[in-house]
């Protein structure tokens, strides 16, 4: 299978060696305020992207294995060095340790499983894609997120995500960048418009929605996704924008929504439940729903009781 699937395009807008700072995105979305209660510890997040710098200080604790389905080191399993920096800035926005230094992530006690399915150029076959969901889902993994996006619908591709929510994985993916500009494009990207991924758009840091987002009926929520500082190749820092940006930000915050919610419910709850749980903690922005979907992940509301009738769980939610 040669069709090729490619990290959603993105801006370096700046790279630093140093810094010290919980990043704006992380700040806008209100997760510091529910660190005292959990920062995602137990909860394991696989990474399907490009690789990660597993050396870099503020991830090196927080990554538990991985694993290279690409070409790169002439594809060495045991090599998932991320030579092109999209996947170790996700990485950071969503676990980057919380250590005083350096940035800190939505979940920064969660464990990160790196999936290396793009190659140094940011682009893969769907066959890699494929094989890292089932990897992932082997590995028993609470959530994957995937900041990449194809053309086309592929059988095989949606199967595998299928698989993963029956196995109560969440999935979060991109819900991909626009080209023009415009408002609204009724654009695809295949994972991220299938119905049963959590498809993830952007806004920028004050609120507007980003001139990066796709807007489509699939859109689930969305987070930060302009001028965002994580983690970065070689030990270093950067600031990017587009989609991509946005999505480990919901990925972060489902792994706190897990522990918080099964703790209060007092069990495990089911995929669907957990995305209930997603919804009740957005907020609506003002826009299309096509542009926002249920609105930008927000925790305001986090120190209120979790638990909430069944008859309103389900009002916003799509049907799978």
């Amino acid at each position: 299978m040669e069709r090729q699937v490619h990290v959603i395009p993105f801006q370096v807008l700046e790279q630093v060696d140093k810094v010290n700072e919980i990043p704006k995105g992380v700040e806008m979305i209100q997760a510091p305020k529910v660190w005292e209660q959990t920062k995602g510890k137990g909860i394991t997040i696989a990474i399907l992207d490009t690789g990660c710098d597993r050396t870099h200080p503020d991830l090196r604790e927080r990554i538990i294995g991985g694993i290279n389905f690409t070409e790169d080191d002439n594809g060495d399993k045991d090599i998932f060095k991320d030579y092109n920096g999209h996947g170790t800035h996700v990485a950071g926005t969503i676990a980057a340790t919380k250590n005083d230094n350096g940035v800190v992530g939505v979940a920064p006690e969660a464990n990160l499983l790196i999936v290396k399915v793009l190659d140094k150029a940011g682009s893969g076959q769907y066959q890699w894609i494929i094989d890292g969901i089932h990897y992932a889902i082997e590995q028993r993994v609470d959530i994957i997120s995937m900041s990449l996006g194809g053309p086309e619908h592929v059988p095989a591709l949606h199967e595998a995500i299928q698989r993963a929510i029956a196995a109560n994985i969440l999935v979060i993916c991109a819900a991909g960048n626009q080209g023009d500009g415009v408002d609204s494009t009724d654009e695809f990207d295949y994972p991220g418009c299938y119905n049963e991924v959590i498809s993830v758009g952007a806004i920028d840091l004050e609120r507007r929605s980003s001139r990066f987002s796709n807007s489509n009926n699939e859109v689930d929520v969305v987070g930060p996704g302009e001028k965002i500082l994580s983690t970065y190749i070689n030990g270093n820092y950067a600031t990017l924008s587009g989609t991509s940006m946005a999505t480990p930000h919901v990925a972060g915050a489902m792994a706190l929504i897990k522990i918080l919610v099964n703790a209060s419910f007092e069990r495990h709850l089911t995929e669907r439940e957990l995305y209930a749980q997603l919804v009740k903690r957005t907020v609506a922005l003002g826009n299309s729903p096509k542009l926002e979907g249920n609105g930008l992940i927000y925790f305001l509301n986090f120190y209120d009781s979790a638990a909430a009738s069944s008859n309103n769980w389900f009002c916003h939610y799509k049907s799978k």
